[in-house]
C-alpha cells in the first residue's frame, strides 16, 4: 500500500534512495543529508511536493517524490514523479502499476486536479520503460535541459 511518508519513515526512505542512486546512479553522488534536506522541505510546505512510501506492513519498500508544477501548455497541474524505487524483493508484484493507478485517479499525490503525470526514466532501465509505457507514458516532443546552479541556492532556505 502506498501513503504518504511520516518523518517516522525517513531513514527508510534515505536507505531507499541510496540503493536507488546504487542500481541506477544519477548525475552526483548521493547525499543522504540531500534526502533528508528534500524530506524536511516538502513536510514544511507540502504544497510543493511530498513523499509517499511503499509500506508493506512489516517494512517500507520503495518511495516516490511528488513534485506538482503549473503547466500552461498543459492547461493544469503536472504531477512529477522525481523519483520512484520499488526494492527489488517487492518488484514485480504490481507495486509501481498501484502507484500508477493510483497517480492517474488523483487518489493519491498531487491531488485530482492533476492533468498529467511526468516523469523521467533511464535509458538503461527498459523494465521501468515498459512499466511506463504500459501505462500510457509516452516521449514528449521537447528534450529536457538542465542546468545546475551553483550550490548557494540551497533548498529549505
Amino acid at each position: 500500500m502506498w501513503r504518504v511518508a511520516t518523518p517516522n519513515d525517513h531513514p527508510a526512505v534515505v536507505r531507499s534512495y541510496l540503493s536507488l542512486n546504487a542500481e541506477d546512479p544519477g548525475p552526483s553522488p548521493p547525499d543522504p543529508a540531500r534526502m533528508e534536506r528534500t524530506l524536511g522541505y516538502f513536510g514544511r510546505d507540502p504544497q510543493r511536493g511530498c513523499c509517499i512510501v511503499l509500506d508493506e506492513g512489516r517494512s517500507i519498500q520503495g518511495y516516490a517524490l511528488l513534485v506538482p508544477y503549473w503547466s500552461n501548455e498543459l492547461g493544469g497541474l503536472v504531477c512529477c514523479i522525481d523519483e520512484m524505487y520499488v526494492e527489488p524483493r517487492a518488484r514485480g508484484r504490481g507495486c509501481g502499476s498501484g502507484l500508477l493507478t493510483s497517480l492517474a485517479l488523483g487518489a493519491l499525490g498531487c491531488g485530482e486536479s492533476t492533468v498529467a503525470l511526468q516523469l523521467e526514466v533511464s535509458p538503461s532501465n527498459p523494465r521501468a520503460r515498459a512499466l511506463y509505457e504500459r501505462h500510457g507514458f509516452r516521449p514528449s516532443r521537447n528534450a529536457t535541459l538542465v542546468r545546475a546552479l551553483a550550490p548557494v541556492r540551497r533548498l529549505g532556505r
